[in-house]
């Protein structure tokens, strides 16, 4: 490279402050601080294949396209159609009320998509939406949202791979749904509700049964509440979605209650979590989770009630878990890759196999704070009669520590011999145990059904 003369140098740099000059305060302010929220939408869905009604299920041949009623419906119309079976797909491209009045059923025939809502301020009310195909590739489902200020109520949705799909929604309500998915294998399942990039909307009294997950995926300020969740994988799962809140629900018999993966701030409170249970069994679990709080909850007969992994995760935050009642669990809470700053206080626990434990080794008992617990294995008195305990509670690991480090050794979990290796530990310890946790002011006596003032 040529020698440059001070001149040509002092020339360069002239030339680069005048470039950097150029750019308008307009551009600079556009980066982590830019405001979209009126930008233009971007598509974000594959091109969803037309399949001609020969390649669709015999059973809608000869059906009425519900379309054709659409097309002809003006836009911010009411359009009730007659009660009766119609042929789908059907695409909404202007705003509309659809009202079906819970006598109306739209079926694709087994194939592509049933029901897409491309409009802002619509309704779409009492239908019957069947039959979609079951491509993962194509998101087949029975319905894609992909406008604002919608309305989605009191839907039936069955024999779909995916339920209900929204994808850059904002400011909406999916209400008083009952949604299935296919009756094929739970890993090859849809999700029954998914949420994509979809900010403050409400998912209320929606019932989602034998269906794959309920998922928000960098969906933030969403308001779950009433919602029940049977026989699935998740109940919720969130992953970078942010001070979503979770309440008045009931999940039973999925894999897992509700899931805080990635994500700061949130709220799960007054929910019921029950028979979360099998290999991943798990009431709440966090992942690399911060900011979160978790009260007046019921996490009962689950394999783990809470399971954390590095959370808080960002430094200096916390997680409050308060007022919930654990019972009946395999784990209470298991600690894994334990980072502190949990604060539980004033929470029941009653009947787990194992309260508190690591996943590893703890070397530090202090890292969580403890306050205010009830534990039905506390061993004290209460002279004073305050409702505490007149000694701290100290809970140590002595042959829990074998099932933590060895996960095969649970089978043989409360078998005599492990009872009896367990009371000769504490009798006569052959090795300095485990501090877990230390709660210095136990609650003594049981509040009314692990609801505390």
């Amino acid at each position: 490279m040529p020698h440059l003369s001070s001149v040509s140098r002092a020339a360069l740099v002239m030339a680069l402050a005048l470039a950097g000059s150029s750019v308008t305060a307009d551009e600079q302010q556009l980066g982590a601080g830019a405001d979209f929220s009126t930008a233009p939408r971007v598509t974000i869905d594959r091109p969803k294949p037309v399949y001609l009604l020969i390649e669709r299920d015999k059973r809608i041949h000869g059906l009425k396209p519900l379309q054709e009623l659409v097309d002809k419906a003006a836009p911010g119309s009411v359009l009730k159609p007659p009660p009766g079976v119609y042929s789908g797909p059907v695409t909404i491209d202007k705003p509309l009320t659809i009202d079906g009045e819970g006598q109306v059923t739209v079926d694709a025939g087994g194939k592509g998509t049933v029901m897409v809502l491309n409009a802002d301020n619509s309704i779409i009310r009492g239908l019957h939406l069947t039959g979609s195909g079951n491509s993962h590739d194509t998101d087949d489902s029975c319905l894609d949202v992909r406008g604002h200020n919608n309305l989605i109520e009191n839907l039936v949705v069955d024999d779909c791979l995916f339920g209900i799909d929204l994808k850059q929604v904002n400011n909406s309500i999916v209400r008083g749904n009952r949604v299935r998915s296919k009756e094929v294998e739970l890993g090859t399942r849809g999700d029954g509700l998914r949420l994509w990039y979809s900010h403050d909307n409400r998912i209320e009294n929606n019932e989602v049964v034998d269906s794959r997950d309920m998922v928000a995926w960098y969906s933030n300020r969403n308001v779950f509440s009433g919602n029940v969740g049977r026989r699935s994988r998740y109940s919720i799962h969130f992953m970078f979605a942010h001070d979503n809140i979770v309440e008045g629900n009931r999940f039973y018999d999925n894999a897992v209650g509700i899931y805080f993966m990635y994500t700061e701030g949130g709220v799960a409170r007054n929910n019921i979590i029950s028979h979360a249970t099998g290999a991943t069994g798990m009431g709440i679990g966090f992942k690399e989770a911060s900011g979160t709080i978790i009260e007046n909850n019921e996490i009962i007969y689950c394999g783990i009630g809470i399971g954390s992994d590095l959370s808080p995760f960002q430094p200096d935050a916390t997680i409050e878990v308060r007022r919930n009642r654990f019972a009946y669990n395999g784990i209470g809470i298991l600690f894994n890759s334990e980072t502190g700053n949990n604060f539980m206080r004033d929470n029941v626990f009653e009947g787990n196999l194992t309260q508190v434990t690591y996943g590893g080794r703890s070397d530090n008992s202090v890292l969580n704070f403890w306050e205010g617990n009830y534990w039905d294995d506390y061993q004290g008195f209460d002279r004073d009669h305050d409702g505490y305990g007149d000694q701290a509670h100290d809970l140590y690991s002595y042959t829990d520590q074998i099932w933590a480090e060895l996960p095969v050794a649970r089978f043989f979990r409360s078998s005599p011999v492990m009872e009896l290796l367990d009371f000769l530990e504490r009798l006569a310890p052959f090795s300095a145990p485990d501090l877990i946790l230390k709660d210095a002011k136990p609650r003594y006596t049981k509040p009314q059904q692990g609801v505390l003032p």
